[in-house]
């Protein structure tokens, strides 16, 4: 599907609104100008968490907000411990980028990048856990329940201990522990650490933190969640968005339900199933939106112009246009994050010595370690020659043998895939024995290709970034910033020293 969107494929063009280019931005900003923002409430909000956090410096940038000529870009995600994979740092760089690449083109407009926190979400499960160095560091926490954000912190203590002794001792680990450490030991909540954290790693950058988990910019968005309790009418707008989806020859990836409000309480988040009096009557705070909902919230209360997401999230924003359209907000440009894979400089010495590119990497670890195997071998090892030759006897001798009697090319067939499975059977042993003589070269293929796709996954979905920051430090978000660029949609494979 992401393929499909930006390559431009026609079949998808009815579920967005614009292209993803910098030049739909003209139109974003025209529509986006239509709907009324009320920018001195998320103002007042925003200043009120970043003096809860702790946080100064940034009141001037949050007062840009007020200006209508002040457009924001948005990322999402959920609060994972110590940022969880790589993938998120990738999201915050491109929305940033993608900030610092619009004003160049648009420079009578200013752009606010945003990371939306996702504290309502409950999965406690998702985002208690990160990998480092082959290990699984987690979060045992027996009372977490309800909304992440309002998670109280304390507990932490003990799997930041941890931390320190995988991270070793050096300045750049000093840097981190001591990160976290303030982040996590010195915020009650995990919302109010999360913000702390992604503060402090983007420190010299314009992003602004918001948690939409707030009483007054809920009551914006108060008469949404109660038609969509009373009416279930994005159940159906969704749902049709679906069946054409499908039509198209697209599966979807998120389905709404009747109703698409949680109630929220301190220690609870559980979803409305009735469209009750009760349910219509709660407090703006004791409603939390769904998966389905948060992006319509979103677009109502931030003067929002792009939404960046990974391939899994765009594809559920393409079910949502009917019901951006039928509430009349304006439907996002949605930009594909920066996509990359980090390679250590001793990986890429031992892949120039073994005569390994980077595309080889991308194949089945069996394979390269079979193509390696037969290239490097002092002897030929492959049979193909063989085989070829096999097949073109045996075709001889059908060629004969029907000619006696028809009824034996059945078992022709038969011997001559006997022959074929010998000689399949007999260079798998010559490739097996080739294999113990180049035993080293194989673990070095098989620990290369574990580093960039660590049990089989994309890295950028497995590796927590600590790693990472430990051979560069804060230089490690600079570069990666040098390198990304919010409008070329391709994946990088970085080398670091």
């Amino acid at each position: 599907m992401i393929v499909d969107y930006i390559s431009g494929n026609e079949k998808l063009r009815p579920f967005y609104t614009y292209v993803p280019s910098v030049d739909s931005f003209k139109q974003a900003i025209e529509d986006k100008n239509k709907e009324l923002i009320n920018r001195e409430l998320l103002v007042k909000v925003i200043s009120q968490q970043y003096i809860k956090t702790g946080i100064s410096g940034r009141q001037e940038l949050i007062n840009s907000l007020l200006n209508k000529n002040t457009y924001t870009v948005c990322t999402g995600h959920q609060l994972c411990l110590f940022t969880g994979p790589l993938y998120f740092i990738y999201k915050i760089i491109t929305t940033i980028n993608l900030a610092k690449e619009l004003k160049v083109h648009y420079p009578d407009n200013n752009f606010i990048p945003v990371y939306w926190m996702a504290s309502e979400d409950h999965d406690f499960e998702e985002i208690k856990s990160i990998n480092l160095f082959g290990q699984k560091l987690s979060w045992n926490n027996p009372l977490a329940s309800g909304a992440v954000g309002r998670l109280q912190t304390e507990s932490l203590k003990e799997v930041i201990d941890e931390l320190k002794k995988i991270l070793g001792d050096s300045t750049f680990a000093d840097e981190l522990t001591n990160l976290f450490s303030d982040a996590y030991l010195h915020h009650s909540t995990l919302a109010d650490a999360t913000r702390m954290l992604v503060h402090s790693l983007f420190l010299n950058s314009d992003l602004i933190i918001l948690d939409a988990d707030d009483a007054e910019l809920k009551k914006e968005f108060l008469s949404i969640m109660k038609d969509d309790i009373a009416n279930k009418t994005n159940y159906h707008l969704v749902n049709n968005s679906i069946e054409t989806l499908k039509k198209a020859g697209y599966s979807a990836q998120v389905n709404p339900r009747e109703i698409n409000v949680f109630h929220l309480t301190d220690n609870n988040r559980v979803r409305i199933e009735n469209s009750t009096n009760e349910m219509l009557n709660l407090s703006p705070e004791e409603y939390s939106p769904n998966v389905v909902l948060r992006p319509l919230y979103q677009q109502k209360i931030l003067p929002n112009l792009a939404y960046i997401g990974g391939p899994g999230e765009l594809a559920y924003w393409f079910e949502l246009k009917d019901m951006f359209n039928h509430h009349h907000i304006n439907f996002p440009v949605l930009i594909p994050r920066n996509f990359a894979m980090i390679i250590d400089g001793k990986s890429v010495q031992q892949m120039s010595k073994m005569e390994i590119s980077i595309a080889d990497l991308f194949k089945d670890t069996e394979v390269l370690i079979k193509e390696f195997v037969t290239r490097n071998s002092s002897e030929n090892i492959s049979l193909k020659d063989e085989e070829v030759k096999l097949i073109a006897t045996y075709q001889d001798v059908m060629s004969k043998a029907v000619k006696t009697d028809a009824s034996l090319k059945g078992a022709v067939d038969a011997e001559m895939q006997k022959a074929l499975n010998s000689l399949k059977n007999i260079e798998s042993k010559l490739l097996k024995a080739e294999k113990q003589k180049q035993e080293t070269s194989i673990n070095q293929i098989k620990k290369i290709k574990e580093k960039v796709f660590p049990q089989g996954s994309l890295q950028e979905r497995h590796d927590n970034f600590s790693p990472y920051y430990l051979k560069t430090g804060p230089k490690l978000i600079d570069n990666l910033s040098e390198e990304f660029n919010p409008f070329k949609f391709e994946f990088l494979v970085l080398t670091i020293e």
